[in-house]
């Protein structure tokens, strides 16, 4: 059987994982969550109890949640080294490094602003308290990443993209979501984001988030409801 991403919606970091399944060029089927609605419901636990998306059923029908441990097991199967590299390389070490740091504090950073958006009577003080914390935090982990970026690169890792990039088109958008600031602050970033943008594998990656039709690279083998997969692989 192919793996299965379960991946969220909206703006959910886990559509950076569709695009690297993309680059990598094997089959593979999607799952689309409602992070507002389905991931809240209680049957969702059966497939991660934290009630989180990505999650990834593998083509042995186990399940697997965390990015961090679905990025691994992608780089494990990319024999053709199409979003790796050789694991024992300087670059897979790299490219681990800028994919952990992009995933605990680039992402982590942006935690405080989706708590104001989606917690529901949050007193007026501390809505601006983890408002302003948010917005200094990001903009801190923008400014490391920027430095981190090597000039003269179209990607992260050099003239093609990898899971690094993946993981970072996921999550850079929340930038312009919670309006933080302007990008243009980090001439490097935002570059590489124009680049990412316009790649076909991103651009399939987001109209599928966004329930549209589209037409990939011919890798995807179509969506699976969900209720099937708890049912199927679901804990009981």
């Amino acid at each position: 059987m192919e793996p299965t991403l379960i991946y969220g919606f909206p703006a959910g970091s886990s559509m950076g994982l569709v695009a690297a399944l993309e680059w990598l060029g094997r089959p593979y089927r999607l799952c689309r969550v409602d992070m507002l609605g389905e991931m809240r419901e209680a049957s969702y636990a059966r497939l991660n109890a934290r009630h989180e998306t990505p999650a990834l059923v593998t083509d042995r029908g186990q399940l697997l949640t965390e990015t961090m441990a679905i990025a691994a097991w992608l780089e494990a199967r990319d024999t053709d080294r199409r979003i790796s590299f050789d694991p024992l390389s300087p670059e897979a070490d790299r490219m681990r490094q800028l994919s952990g740091f992009i995933n605990t504090g680039f992402t982590g950073a942006f935690s405080p602003l989706w708590h104001v958006m989606e917690a529901e009577g949050l007193a007026p003080s501390a809505q601006t308290a983890l408002t302003a914390f948010g917005r200094s935090s990001v903009i801190e982990r923008h400014d490391k990443l920027e430095q981190m970026v090597e000039p003269d690169r179209t990607f992260l890792m050099g003239d093609r993209p990898t899971l690094a990039d993946g993981l970072f088109i996921g999550v850079a958008r929340w930038l312009d979501v919670h309006q933080v600031a302007d990008r243009a602050r980090w001439p490097k970033l935002s570059a590489l984001r124009d680049r990412l943008d316009a790649d076909p594998a991103v651009v399939f990656a987001t109209a599928m988030e966004n329930g549209k039709q589209a037409r990939g690279n011919g890798s995807c083998r179509g969506h699976v409801a969900l209720a099937e997969l708890i049912e199927r692989f679901g804990a009981r």
